[in-house]
């Protein structure tokens, strides 16, 4: 599995639908604002599965890397190395929903 050339595709991708969804900003009451970070957690899983499926990769099955110690699957692995994409985004996303208030 490549990772890195899969952190790199679902950063492009991510920031591609974090721009989406601060332009949905203008057409949902102040009340829903918040509920666009849940749509984005959604998006940021999807695009896992999505790529994933793509590039062939199981998610379920377990992890080959010779340093994995853990029984962990392919999916826990993603996760993991890409969980700080996902945070640096919905953290830029919060500051524009929040600033939009």
């Amino acid at each position: 599995m490549d990772l890195t050339g899969f952190k790199a595709e679902l950063e492009t991708r991510l920031s591609i639908e974090k721009e989406y969804i601060i332009e949905e900003l203008s057409t949902v009451n102040d009340d829903e604002k918040l509920d666009l970070l849940g749509k984005f957690n959604e998006k940021y899983k999807d695009l896992i599965k999505r790529i994933a499926i793509e590039e062939g990769i199981d998610l379920n099955a377990l992890d080959a890397s010779e340093n994995s110690a853990d029984d962990l699957t392919n999916e826990q692995v993603i996760f993991g190395k890409t969980m700080s994409i996902y945070d640096e985004l919905s953290d830029e996303l919060y500051e524009e929903i929040t600033s939009k208030y």
